[in-house]
């Protein structure tokens, strides 16, 4: 890593600390929501990007993260805390059980897709059907704004927590670039028979990236129910999440480290231009979501001409420099 990339590092740290300070509520909370999608959007790069293990259902683990948590607190008095970390072991665990049942059956490219989409939907009729999720009433967390409660008065304090989370999937991502598993992930991903003759396990390999995978969706999934105190199935194991992770993943650029985040910050702020552009311009206020018709645009040229998203424009400016 170049002292340039070093120092810009540092300064967007830093920027990134000091930010809730010097801005208004609103803005801090949009900071938390950028923060949050650059880290489920790394959830899904984990597996999607650096493994190729493309992905459209990966809502499964974020609704089991959600309601795995939320049951525990609200029916069971788990300390939120606590049930945190039990969501993260029972989104490792679908990840892993998902994994076997599809990559035994020898699921990949489109199939492996369509499987994990099936999967989402399965959990999806399932939350709307058993009674100890509340069907399709969803759950509802009592309102207890103390930090041992994991709610926090002061949206400060909850835009930290993205922050902090965003920094350990960063942390993921950069130990995926150099350490041997990452490195048989990408030997997978760019040639899985190849991959397979050179000796590496590719069952093995899969299954554990997908684990991983789905813990940190997990994760994801709990903070999301913590900052709302509500999760049905419909937000839980929606497509929208799914479409989420795999927007700011492909927008920045799959397999890198900060692709994730360079696409969150464009869409949050795509996101908030358009809501301003609703508000005050009235030819758009019946435009609806126009922020979803500006995404697809978005989308259709970043395939079109940086079909390795954002993060190839710092990659074509190092080459030139």
């Amino acid at each position: 890593m170049s002292t340039r990339v070093q120092v810009l590092l540092v300064i967007g740290f830093v920027a990134a600390v000091v930010y809730p300070w010097l801005v208004p509520n609103y803005l801090i909370t949009v900071g938390m929501l950028m923060f949050f999608s650059a880290f489920i959007g790394q959830a899904w790069n984990v597996s999607g990007g650096f493994a190729g293990q493309t992905s459209f259902g990966h809502a499964v683990f974020f609704g089991t993260g959600a309601y795995t948590s939320t049951i525990l607190q609200v029916t069971h008095g788990w300390n939120p805390w606590i049930s945190w970390i039990a969501a993260v072991a029972m989104g490792a665990l679908v990840g892993c059980l998902i994994a076997m049942l599809a990559f035994r059956a020898g699921l990949r490219g489109s199939y492996f897709a369509l499987i994990t989409l099936a999967f989402a939907e399965v959990f999806r009729i399932l939350a709307n059907s058993v009674g100890f999720t509340h069907g399709g009433l969803g759950m509802l967390i009592k309102a207890d704004a103390r930090p041992e409660n994991l709610q926090f008065r002061d949206p400060v304090w909850p835009y930290y927590l993205a922050f902090a989370l965003c920094l350990i999937s960063l942390f993921i991502a950069w130990r995926l670039t150099r350490s041997r598993f990452g490195a048989r992930l990408i030997a997978i991903r760019e040639n899985e028979d190849a991959a397979r003759a050179l000796g590496i396990d590719v069952f093995a390999e899969k299954v554990k990236v997908l684990t991983l995978s789905g813990a940190m969706c997990a994760a994801g999934g709990t903070f999301y129910a913590q900052k709302y105190l509500y999760v049905d199935p419909t937000i839980a194991f929606g497509i929208d999440k799914s479409v989420e992770m795999l927007l700011v993943t492909m927008v920045g650029g799959a397999g890198t480290i900060f692709g994730p985040l360079i696409g969150a910050i464009a869409l949050t702020g795509i996101n908030e231009i358009t809501r301003w552009a609703a508000a005050v311009i009235p030819a758009l206020k019946n435009v609806q979501p126009l922020s979803l018709i500006v995404y697809g645009i978005m989308l259709m040229l970043i395939v079109a001409r940086l079909p390795d998203g954002l993060m190839s424009l710092f990659a074509r400016k190092k080459r030139h420099a």
